[in-house]
């Protein structure tokens, strides 16, 4: 009798150290589309230990756990009085699920961001998250913010691929009822854009307004694949068409984007200032800084000549206006691409996603070097969540140890 509970004892415990074993471990040595680079300037080794040794600093900083629960969460510092949102906590699962192999607790930390992703779901779509939560760990208001939920159903997606889905958590079924709400209820299916939070309804002022960082194809085409709705094809076709429009419209010098784009149905423009956030909400500002880095994962993913059409005329546009001289970056800009007044200073949130677009032709060579070489001088305890996180986000792309769920 002993014997057989020995021998059920290893065989469980043996399971759940096969369970915890990720299946494409950091690094990963990604082979992106045809054409597309890395920093040449350095080895392949060295890029790997940079996003190693940030991962390290950044997990011991944001990642907290919710006290008696087995729950963590991506602390947002206490800002205006917010513990975690959902932006911070969709970036943390993609990240954590990408550097499983390296971390060898990164199942049991992803499985605890998941659990806190499930305890704070919005009012609206049960598998998507309340957007923030304040420093009592209390929901702020219930609906969600779109970005963070596509995040976190892409990385779903990757934990499936990451430790499949057999165990526990069932990843896989849970992207897929994740990514059925978004498309209910942060997607507008006259448009086809994306909605800014799922408390936008279809008799709402906003209801044809986008936030232009949303537009993330590379998660759609994940989601399309993963779901079979054809659906995604068409918020990946609408959104080129829109973005293309605003650049020849609104930005032909400097290619930009703004934070958000109004009167989608009519006469796509950029908002008015305090539409939603500030001053600069129809600008190239804390929104629509991702987009470079958002639209050219497309390209080294999938090879789509709109994303590279589209972030070669922004890279055209940041080296010449810098002289490509990375010390001449500021932290937003006009539409004409201007400096906007009084932002004469250093932000990873701008720095490195220009770094991603300059990935995608050989002819950046150089100034991808410069802007890498750049942005690895600052220090995490400079920077706060928001700079650090797309920071790691984007060196863990650009030293090519990011992977489409869909493709393998």
């Amino acid at each position: 009798m002993k014997k057989k509970c020995f021998i059920l004892s290893f065989l469980l415990l043996s399971n759940y150290i096969f369970a915890q074993q990720p299946s494409h471990p950091f690094p990963q040595h990604v082979k992106y589309s045809a054409g597309t680079i890395k920093p040449n300037h350095i080895t392949q080794l060295q890029l790997d230990k940079a996003a190693e040794n940030f991962y390290t600093q950044w997990k011991a900083r944001f990642i907290k756990t919710t006290p008696g629960k087995a729950e963590d969460y991506i602390w947002f510092e206490g800002k205006d009085g917010k513990q975690c949102v959902s932006e911070g906590q969709g970036y943390g699962m993609v990240i954590v699920a990408l550097m499983a192999g390296y971390d060898p607790s990164a199942k049991n930390i992803y499985d605890n961001l998941y659990r806190y992703y499930k305890a704070h779901p919005s009012n609206r779509g049960t598998h998507l998250m309340d957007w923030a939560q304040n420093v009592n760990d209390k929901d702020m208001d219930k609906t969600s913010a779109t970005d963070g939920d596509m995040d976190i159903a892409y990385s779903l997606l990757l934990a499936d691929k990451q430790w499949s889905s057999a165990g526990a958590i069932n990843y896989l079924q849970q992207a897929k009822s994740m990514i059925a709400d978004i498309m209910q209820y942060e997607i507008n299916h006259q448009t086809w854009s994306v909605l800014i939070s799922n408390g936008i309804e279809d008799e709402s002022k906003d209801y044809t307004d986008t936030r232009s960082s949303d537009f993330m194809p590379a998660n759609f085409k994940a989601f399309a694949l993963a779901t079979h709705d054809s659906r995604w094809n068409k918020v990946i076709d609408k959104g080129y068409q829109l973005f293309h429009l605003m650049q020849d419209e609104y930005s032909p010098d400097a290619g930009l984007v703004p934070d958000f784009i109004v009167h989608i149905n009519k006469k796509p423009q950029p908002a008015h200032p305090h539409y939603l956030e500030s001053a600069y909400d129809g600008y190239y500002n804390y929104n629509a800084c991702r987009v470079p880095w958002r639209i050219a994962t497309d390209y080294l993913l999938t090879g789509d000549v709109r994303s590279k059409a589209f972030v070669q005329r922004i890279n055209h546009w940041i080296r010449e206006t810098t002289d490509n001289n990375t010390y001449n970056l500021s932290a937003g800009y006009t539409l004409a691409g201007n400096d906007i007044k009084g932002r004469y200073f250093e932000a990873l949130s701008f720095i490195t996603p220009f770094a991603v677009s300059a990935m995608v032709d050989k002819n950046n060579q150089q100034w991808l070097n410069h802007v890498w070489g750049y942005s690895m001088q600052f220090k995490m305890k400079d920077f706060d969540y928001y700079d650090n996180t797309i920071k790691l986000l984007n060196m863990i792309i650009i030293s090519g140890n990011y992977w489409s769920p869909e493709k393998l």
